[in-house]
């Protein structure tokens, strides 16, 4: 049986995201390579959980960006784009929440509408020429889905005209398992 993870309907203040470099010091290393890895964090939440991992997706919709996920898009604040939420699990159990949006025009020829509760970052690093943005990092972001989560990165990825920027949470329970420090 898989837990419920509620979605939280209030619109929290965000912090700041900063870039990766800047918070190296204030973390443990072990954090670091999870948070400043530029690979699929796909593929390392299966090495992980040793293959047993799965996609639940939570919400798929046209909506509208928050003010800092439209900066980074390089949209206009309430532009409406692509979102999608999905949790990343290992053991039946979410480690990480992941929240995609993308500009509606660049969606263009792109079948993310299919993908249901496979993996985003799977299709993304088979694609020749993807191209990763810098990472930024927030410290304790609110939560999402009822979810808290000590660390969250983001960048944006570009594959020719498409451009999505993914955002993903670290949860406290994947912290509690990997024996990772919360603060």
């Amino acid at each position: 049986m898989h837990e419920a993870l509620p979605h939280h309907a209030a619109s929290p203040r965000w912090p700041r995201w900063r870039p990766a470099a800047a918070w190296r010091m204030a973390m443990t290393p072990a954090w670091w390579q999870w948070l400043a890895s530029r690979d699929s964090l796909t593929r390392r939440l299966v090495e992980a959980g040793n293959g047993d991992f799965r996609v639940r997706l939570l919400t798929q919709h046209v909506g509208c960006a928050r003010a800092d996920e439209a900066r980074a898009l390089g949209v206009a604040p309430g532009q409406r784009v692509w979102c999608r939420e999905v949790a990343l699990c290992v053991g039946g159990r979410p480690w990480v929440v992941a929240r995609s949006v993308a500009k509606l025009a660049s969606l263009r020829g792109q079948r993310l509408n299919q993908l249901g509760e496979r993996s985003l970052g799977s299709w993304l690093f088979r694609q020749p020429g993807l191209v990763r943005g810098p990472i930024e990092i927030i410290r304790r972001p609110p939560s999402l889905h009822g979810e808290a989560a000590p660390w969250g990165r983001r960048s944006l990825l570009r594959h020719g005209h498409f451009a999505v920027l993914v955002q993903e949470f670290f949860l406290t329970r994947m912290a509690d398992e990997l024996e990772l420090p919360l603060d």
